[in-house]
């Protein structure tokens, strides 16, 4: 039986360039977006802890509350510049084989155009950051409502309260210690909007803890990695000690589920979860910044399309790091004949499916518990 192709996006080309530029011109408001919310609130009278998994990572979120306006030391000076510049290292055989490229828009740059790029994309980077944070908070918020067991309510009622967190600090460091607001980015918004307009609650879950989350993990760690910025620094890693309980939260709690789905709806996650990957690789392509540096958005759409079917930008897909272990976790990597390795291999990201799958890795990323230790 030959097997119908099906349009991911809306798209008979995943990489068509007017249907990415389209995605730039939809409005999400200026001040407030409102997006349908689909899904049962589940009520259960089986108050049973019957998982141990779930209640161990439970405990160990309600030991590892941090305050963002106490635990963090707000007067501390950052040099916006400085702070960007020590994330261009990881990025410059990316820019130079970018300014290679036969009528590169970016092949007369010099010093200071790309440290001014670095710059507008540390403002762009961090407010996606924000972005995305308020996004999880509603969506932990529908889970806690959505999630059939109990245990899961429990530990998604802490999540909501690290997301708010979250929210916060990213908010207060972009509003005291950088220069400049990006709007949300169309891919990342379309993306929340398509995990809370889902009906089934283990969509938001995947969509959400799974893609979404499993991203930014590998962001902030890398981020964490580079940075000397002492606020910066201990805000990733205290936001990171909550992302990877996050992640292991909708590892544990689709595992179970995934075991017991058939064919035809384990093939109907695994299409949401290449979709949730094409929406956050054209995050990646950061438009609004590039506009801001006068390079218009066909032009670098066309050139970052041509240099990641040449594979030429490992950076980016990097921070598929968290992201193919998990699926391969929960069995949507080799599901339906390894349909989602397939598709996974075709966008340059298949290499990550043996790294750390954040089941348990959370232990390792409990900073905080460290920091009191030693205090």
């Amino acid at each position: 039986m030959v097997e119908t192709a099906r349009q991911f996006l809306g798209r008979d080309d995943v990489d068509s360039v007017e249907a990415i530029l389209a995605d730039d011109s939809i409005d999400f408001g200026d001040v407030v977006h409102p997006t349908p919310a689909r899904g049962d609130a589940i009520f259960t009278w089986d108050y049973e802890r019957s998982r141990p998994g779930l209640a161990k990572l439970y405990e160990k979120a309600k030991t590892s509350q941090w305050n963002g306006s106490t635990d963090l030391d707000w007067s501390t000076p950052v040099d916006p510049e400085r702070v960007a510049l020590e994330m261009a290292p990881a990025a410059a055989m990316f820019q130079q084989r970018m300014a290679e490229l036969p009528g590169s828009p970016v092949a007369r740059w010099g010093p200071k155009e790309w440290t001014e790029f670095q710059v507008e994309a540390l403002n762009w980077r961090m407010s996606q950051f924000l972005h995305g944070e308020q996004g999880a908070l509603i969506c932990t918020a529908k889970i806690v409502a959505t999630t059939p067991w109990i245990d899961a309510k429990y530990y998604a009622a802490t999540q909501v309260m690290d997301e708010a967190r979250h929210v916060e600090v990213f908010s207060r460091y972009l509003d005291t210690k950088l220069e400049g607001h990006y709007p949300v980015n169309p891919a990342l918004q379309l993306l929340i909007d398509d995990i809370i307009g889902d009906s089934r609650w283990d969509m938001t879950y995947m969509g959400m803890q799974i893609m979404v989350e499993g991203l930014a993990l590998a962001a902030f760690g890398f981020m964490h990695q580079v940075t000397e910025e002492p606020l910066l620094k201990k805000l990733l890693r205290y936001v990171m000690a909550d992302e990877a309980r996050h992640v292991a939260f909708g590892v544990l709690s689709l595992q179970e589920y995934y075991a017991g789905l058939g064919a035809a709806e384990l093939r109907e996650r695994q299409e949401f979860a290449f979709e949730a990957a094409l929406r956050m690789r054209d995050r990646l392509m950061m438009h609004r910044v590039w506009e801001t540096m006068g390079v218009d958005r066909r032009t670098v759409t066309e050139f970052l399309l041509g240099m990641r079917r040449m594979r030429n930008n490992p950076f980016q897909a990097a921070l598929f790091s968290k992201i193919v272990p998990n699926c391969k976790k929960l069995g949507l990597l080799d599901a339906g004949d390894g349909w989602l390795r397939d598709r996974f291999t075709d966008i340059g990201v298949i290499q990550f499916e043996d790294a750390a799958d954040t089941g348990e890795e959370y232990e390792t990323f409990d900073e905080v518990a460290k920091d009191r230790a030693a205090g």
